[in-house]
């Protein structure tokens, strides 16, 4: 069993952390929360003696060996991350600096923004007939995207496109979202999901950049475009699963 854990903490609702974070949270003996991402609400099942050490302003170079040393010192110590590790969470170099340091971990998957963002919006995002692509991007910034995934070539494809990280460049990811998608297409502006100051607004797509300076919904937000938001409650296309024409290994056909 490893001492070290890398884990999700969903969008800033504490009710979405996953029971194995949970878990974690109460037993940690350490806990380093990124905490400009992730709400103190998701620490109140840490335990009193526990050591919180907030991490915002500090470097890997800082973080590394506190979370070498107390590993070393055999204690339980929790990597808090907002949303899931796998997206946008800079855990590839702590992962990789860790493994260099011959430090055992294991990585706690959490919910995506973009998963609460189309629960929130009563929204499946792969409709059979309609749409069943979902590309999670974000457009270039400091972090440059690889050519081969620019935002205009990734919209061609007209799928469920989720966009982190590019609030501050929104103008010009919509004139590049509109290159493909059309004007009056229903867009979704999901500000600080699972946070006490939540913001979602549907706007179309020609909007989205003067809604988003309008209200200055610019951290921690999320974009929605999907075909499925302008449908909703119109198309009538249904999966196989559960339609009595279709039989498959637990269910036969009805006549």
């Amino acid at each position: 069993m490893p001492l070290l854990y890398i884990v999700g903490a969903g969008p800033g609702d504490p009710e979405l952390l996953t029971v194995k974070a949970q878990t974690l949270l109460q037993q940690a003996d350490v806990i380093l929360f990124a905490d400009s991402l992730v709400p103190e609400q998701i620490l109140q099942l840490v335990r009193p003696e526990a050591e919180v050490i907030p991490t915002a302003h500090k470097t890997l170079e800082e973080i590394l060996p506190i979370m070498v040393e107390r590993v070393r010192s055999q204690k339980l110590v929790v990597r808090l991350h907002s949303g899931d590790p796998s997206l946008y969470s800079a855990v590839h170099e702590q992962m990789q600096a860790l493994a260099a340091a011959d430090i055992a971990f294991e990585v706690v998957p959490g919910i995506s923004a973009f998963q609460l963002a189309a629960a929130k919006l009563k929204l499946e995002l792969t409709v059979p007939g309609l749409v069943q692509t979902i590309i999670l991007t974000r457009i270039s910034g400091r972090t440059q995207v690889p050519e081969t995934e620019e935002l205009a070539a990734l919209a061609a494809h007209q799928a469920s496109l989720c966009l982190y990280l590019s609030a501050r460049h929104v103008q010009e990811a919509q004139d590049k979202l509109l290159q493909h998608y059309p004007a009056d297409l229903p867009i979704a502006i999901c500000f600080r999901l699972g946070w006490a100051d939540e913001k979602i607004r549907v706007v179309p797509l020609s909007l989205m950049a003067e809604r988003t300076q309008q209200e200055d919904l610019t951290r921690t937000t999320l974009y929605v475009i999907s075909p499925a938001l302008a449908a909703q409650g119109t198309y009538a296309g249904r999966s196989h699963l559960y339609h009595p024409a279709h039989s498959h290994l637990f269910r036969p056909a009805s006549h």
